[in-house]
């Protein structure tokens, strides 16, 4: 069997932590800034950790060596 390829966009969008966890960037934060508050900006920076499903379907679908 060929080896299987990581989808190329998964690759730019989320990393795995240690312990197996997906890592994500927050969303929220492209467009529309004067709507949210300076706090709801300020919360947005940095990354976040996928909820269990949700990272459930992105290792199983698009990193098949995770």
């Amino acid at each position: 069997m060929p080896k299987l390829k990581t989808k190329s966009g998964t690759k730019k969008r989320f990393k795995l932590t240690a312990s197996g966890k997906v890592k994500r960037g927050q969303t929220g934060k492209r467009h529309g800034m004067i709507k949210r508050t300076n706090k709801q900006i300020r919360n947005k920076r940095g990354t976040t950790i996928m909820a269990d499903a949700d990272a459930a379907r992105v290792i199983k679908s698009f990193m098949p060596y995770a």
